[in-house]
């Protein structure tokens, strides 16, 4: 694969990434998208395919959390989908997850879920 735009870069180091990242049973697998307009995220179990749950910035239900400068284009906005999709994953009873930061540098948004799922009980 060659490089040609950063959409190319990204997609081959989200590649490189899934190569050692893999989600179980017990530690699924959290996925981030980011969107230049919103924010996702979904945990994953590899061995089964199976989405356990699932999170966004486009949620009809999150739209009371999202108001004012809440978006899901900003850190607040990210740091709601964090603290939503830990509730989510402890109601399954998973406090344990493998984070997949999806060829996106740990910086800004994507730091912001990761950081707020960690404060709200999640483990990685």
């Amino acid at each position: 694969m060659q490089i040609r735009t950063k959409k190319d870069r990204r997609e081959r180091i989200r590649l490189r990434l899934r190569k050692r990242i893999r989600g179980t049973a017990e530690r699924p697998r959290l996925s981030v998208f980011r969107s230049v307009a919103h924010i996702y995220a979904q945990v994953i179990d590899d061995f089964t395919g199976r989405t356990v749950a699932a999170a966004s910035s486009t949620e009809p239900g999150l739209k009371d959390v999202f108001s004012g400068e809440v978006r899901g284009g900003n850190l607040a906005g990210a740091e709601a989908v964090g603290r939503v999709i830990a509730e989510r994953l402890q109601s399954h009873g998973i406090t344990r997850v493998v984070f997949d930061r999806g060829g996106n540098l740990y910086h800004g948004r994507v730091r912001a879920v990761a950081d707020a799922a960690r404060k709200a009980g999640l483990e990685f």
